[in-house]
């Protein structure tokens, strides 16, 4: 392991580790991974259609198939950005204040109205929450989950587990993406409408 990687690369040692290259890589994998579920839906709908237009709900239903797949996996992705239990007031605020010490007035501002602090890197804008980061690169998001825990067992209040991903990611970017897992990579406008409305403006801040 070299210097400055994750300590935590040893529990995940099968993986290699993310590039820019095997990140596009996966993330081509995961569009003819929806191809392959919404085609042959389609492929039916269109073929029933020509069989006899007394199939049109045979036909219907393949089509409503062919967009639920792919929004239940956006659904899941979006997960990621969840708010985990909170802590006791007290921890709360102090977490809150030293988080707000690791990052500039806007995203300290962004935080506080949808819990998400952007982090640019190497491989893309960040999004990062208390189980996990969003990627956003141009019209494509990809969706990382990923828990910060106490070693002692211990429940983080919320400003802890973001300031522990976000240091993680700043530290080494490919290695946090390599401990990571991936939970769907797609379209931005598919991520953003699983989305909780108040984390939809952290994405719309970006260009």
């Amino acid at each position: 392991m070299s210097a400055g990687a994750l300590p935590e690369l040893a529990s995940v040692y099968w993986r290699p580790r993310m590039t820019a290259e095997r990140l596009r890589r996966r993330e081509r994998l995961w569009t003819l991974t929806t191809l392959a579920h919404v085609v042959p839906f389609v492929a039916v709908a269109i073929g029933m259609l020509l069989l006899s237009p007394l199939a049109a709900p045979v036909s219907l239903a393949a089509l409503a198939h062919a967009w639920l797949i792919p929004e239940l996996y956006a659904r899941r992705g979006a997960t990621v950005t969840r708010s985990l239990t909170p802590a006791a007031d007290g921890p709360e605020r102090v977490s809150l204040g030293l988080l707000g010490d690791l990052v500039g007035h806007d995203a300290r501002e962004l935080h506080a109205r949808t819990g998400l602090v952007p982090e640019p890197g190497r491989l893309g804008t960040w999004l990062v929450g208390e189980a996990g980061a969003l990627l956003v690169a141009g019209k494509r998001v990809s969706c990382w989950c990923v828990r910060a825990t106490d070693p002692d067992g211990a429940r983080l209040p919320s400003g802890d587990r973001v300031a522990h991903l976000l240091l993680a990611l700043r530290s080494d970017e490919e290695g946090f993406a390599t401990v990571a897992n991936l939970a769907f990579s797609g379209a931005r406008w598919r991520v953003r409408r699983r989305l909780p409305k108040r984390q939809r403006a952290a994405l719309d801040a970006l260009p």
